[in-house]
């Protein structure tokens, strides 16, 4: 196996994500830039960011590469496209760092595939948004051999203020990801449920919420997306922080491993269904918080 000391990156997807990452990996590496709208090339610029016009040029010769791709399909045509795909380009002994979750049916042979040409894959999907990815601030949770991780420590490292070693497998981040979002979607679909019936039933929802985040009822999404919950009924709604249409995908991935798995998860896939009856009511672009609304259409009082 070839080694190599990570200076040099390429991020690809310079979208709400991947741009906040790149400006701040260029505190401490080389970082190469590619987005398929010049004007996110140009924030990059701004940014110390390199900017190429293609996805294969911006990966020659970096020694990693970190993929935000939005599911599986987008990251088999960003790896194996036939005409973008960037495997060919990639140099032997360099490292692909899969921040997405994309669930884990797919995983164990891309990075058969790219191991193959010499490159290792460190599946590593993150949680934390925007402002926390330009801080250096996200939860990154990894499966990957050891000698990969090695290799993607720099880059991990100024992205992430927790980072969780869950296995030695490609697939073993994202399976710990699928556990994650499932309680992720439940708890925020039964928190709009609950706001949903305290207002159904005449109570100051500001206070409720108060009241319950001092009891055992609290929980880190009641807490953090409650308030953004009411704010949901508003004309401009909540700040859009995490998309309605993300937990669309990732309630999805969790429903797919348990009944390849067949395991029953009534209540994820009720979740599941809350979400989809959002981007149904076409809250998919909004932040997740509006799932309130898929519950409750209006309020009733207030």
């Amino acid at each position: 196996m070839t080694t190599t000391t990570t200076s040099t990156v390429a991020v690809l997807g310079l979208g709400a994500m991947g741009l906040p990452m790149a400006t701040r990996l260029a505190t401490g590496l080389t970082v190469h830039g590619f987005d398929i709208a010049p004007a996110r090339l140009s924030l990059a610029e701004e940014q110390g960011v390199i900017a190429f016009p293609s996805a294969r040029e911006a990966v020659a010769g970096a020694d990693a590469v970190l993929l935000a791709v939005r599911d599986q399909y987008q990251l088999d045509e960003v790896l194996f496209g036939v005409d973008t795909g960037i495997a060919a380009a990639l140099r032997p002994g360099s490292v692909v760092i899969l921040t997405s979750t994309v669930g884990t049916a797919g995983i164990r042979p891309i990075a058969d595939r790219l191991g193959a040409l010499d490159i290792d894959l460190v599946d590593a999907p993150l949680s934390g948004g925007p402002v926390r990815a330009g801080q250096g601030d996200l939860l990154i949770v990894v499966g990957a051999s050891p000698s990969a991780r090695e290799k993607a420590a720099p880059v991990l490292e100024l992205l992430a203020s927790t980072l969780t070693v869950v296995g030695d497998n490609a697939g073993d981040g994202q399976a710990l990801k699928t556990v994650n979002q499932l309680l992720c979607g439940v708890h925020i679909a039964a928190a709009g449920e609950a706001l949903a019936l305290a207002d159904a039933l005449g109570l100051d929802p500001e206070k409720t919420l108060e009241a319950l985040m001092g009891g055992a009822a609290a929980s880190f999404m009641l807490g953090n997306r409650g308030p953004r919950m009411l704010q949901a009924y508003d004309d401009e709604g909540a700040e859009v922080l995490s998309a309605l249409d993300i937990f669309v995908k990732d309630m999805g991935i969790v429903g797919d491993a348990a009944r390849r798995l067949g395991l029953p998860a009534p209540v994820a896939a009720a979740a599941e269904q809350l979400y989809l009856t959002g981007r149904s009511q076409g809250l998919g672009s909004l932040d997740d918080s509006a799932v309130i609304r898929a519950v409750a259409p209006a309020r009733r009082h207030g």
